[in-house]
């Protein structure tokens, strides 16, 4: 440390010998709580760029030669993002991914317990509906579709109405409610634009017509 380096600092302690401790309730306090905020963003955001690390690491485990990712690397990071990063965004958008790669290893219990965990408290809105919607693919494939349901009660946000009204469509025709499997069908396509509700969701509705008929 230089000379002048050592005389701010006495300099320093000086003043607040003689004025620190008015100063806590006062101005100082302020100084505290500006400093303490952009510390505490400076924190976010290295932790921010930890959990994107990871989930990148997570996402490149589908690049090996047969496309599927390695099982055992997969846990490992998403592990990781939740014991360090537990419940942000990342963590749980980990926690799909860890979701899916348990459904196509015909783990569907796995996969509900990851998904139940985000749905239970969600990072975000939007997090929590997709979770919600995947669970409740993952209840009907278990035959669990009366439960998968209920998970759809209640209001859903604009978009992602029209694929939560088409997931209930379906989970409906399993149990042969016809009817209100229309009905939802129908709210789906009116949620959707005129093309993007052209396909999969119309050939639905007209496979019920033709049942009817």
């Amino acid at each position: 440390m230089s000379s002048t380096e050592d005389e701010q600092l006495a300099d320093l302690k000086d003043w607040w010998t003689r004025n620190g401790k008015p100063l806590v309730t006062g101005g100082l306090l302020a100084l505290v709580i500006v400093f303490g905020w952009q510390a505490y963003h400076k924190y976010q955001s290295n932790q921010s760029q930890g959990a994107s690390v990871l989930y990148q690491q997570l996402l490149e485990t589908t690049l090996t030669p047969d496309g599927k990712p390695d099982a055992a690397r997969v846990a490992d990071l998403a592990g990781k993002l939740n014991s360090e990063f537990g419940g942000s965004a990342y963590a749980q958008y980990g926690s799909l991914f860890v979701a899916k790669v348990a459904v196509d290893s015909g783990k569907l219990d796995d996969a509900a317990t990851e998904l139940k965990a985000i749905v239970d408290k969600p990072a975000n809105p939007a997090l929590g509906e997709i979770a919600r919607q995947r669970l409740a693919q993952v209840l009907g494939a278990q035959d669990k579709t009366e439960d998968a349901l209920k998970l759809l009660d209640g209001d859903a946000d604009k978009a992602f109405l029209a694929t939560r009204e088409e997931l209930k469509g379906d989970l409906l025709v399993k149990l042969g409610r016809t009817d209100d499997a229309n009905k939802a069908y129908q709210k789906a396509k009116a949620a959707l634009s005129d093309e993007a509700a052209v396909g999969g969701l119309q050939i639905k509705l007209d496979d019920l017509a033709k049942g009817d008929a």
